[in-house]
C-alpha cells in the first residue's frame, strides 16, 4: 500500500514540475486528454443508442 501511495505522489509531483516548467505543453497534454475523453464518450453514446433503437 505503501508503494501505491508513493507512485502517487510521485506522479503529482512530476506533472506540477512538468506544468509549471512547460505549461504550454502541459496545456497541449489536458487538451489532448479532454479530446480522447469526449471522442470515447461519443462513440460510447453512439454505439448505446444503435444498440438500443
Amino acid at each position: 500500500m505503501k508503494h501505491k501511495k508513493l507512485m502517487v505522489y510521485l506522479f503529482v509531483a512530476a506533472a506540477l514540475f512538468y506544468m509549471f516548467t512547460r505549461p504550454a505543453d502541459a496545456a497541449t497534454a489536458v487538451r489532448g486528454i479532454y479530446d480522447g475523453v469526449s471522442a470515447g464518450c461519443g462513440q460510447l453514446i453512439q454505439f448505446v443508442s444503435r444498440l438500443f433503437s
